[in-house]
């Protein structure tokens, strides 16, 4: 089937990707698969709308090296819960405050900056995320309100506790 990609800001299709399932498929594993369509054939993924994508089982050797943070999901939560730190309409503000995906750009230091430059902020920090943990199920809501976010990014780093503990 044909599966139509669309940029996060706009909301105009980016590009359209031949995926092998049917409609019953849930979005999630939808644009997993067009991710996978769109690294396998060379496609700009700058700005697109991948929320929700299931990233498991994508090789994520065709975009390059993919930088990893260890315990992503407490180092995310510890650097966006801080007064201030965290503005979900915007990248990046300043040097110290950024949406959810800016933060993991810039936990990923230089590494992160780059494949930001190269992919755009959101596919970058998807693939951060994926790389980091590749157990984690979909790519976060990069357009949820600033509340949904923390409380979000806060229950995956207890998850991500509990999994050390055991």
């Amino acid at each position: 089937m044909k599966f139509d990609i669309l940029d996060m800001v706009s909301g105009e299709v980016m590009f359209t990707a031949k995926i092998g399932c049917d409609g019953l498929v849930p979005r999630g594993v939808k644009v997993g698969l067009a991710v996978r369509w769109a690294v396998e054939n060379g496609v700009d993924l700058r700005g697109a709308d991948l929320r929700g994508a299931d990233l498991r089982g994508v090789d994520l050797g065709g975009v390059g090296w993919v930088p990893k943070i260890e315990n992503i999901h407490t180092a995310v939560y510890a650097a966006a819960k801080g007064e201030d730190a965290l503005d979900m309409e915007q990248w990046h503000t300043c040097g110290s405050k950024h949406c959810r995906a800016g933060w993991v750009v810039t936990l990923a230091g230089a590494a992160g900056k780059v494949m930001e430059g190269v992919y755009g902020p959101g596919v970058a920090a998807a693939l951060i995320y994926m790389a980091s943990d590749p157990e984690m199920k979909k790519v976060p809501n990069w357009l949820a309100s600033d509340e949904d976010a923390l409380e979000n990014m806060k229950e995956m780093a207890e998850a991500e506790q509990l999994t050390k503990e055991v």
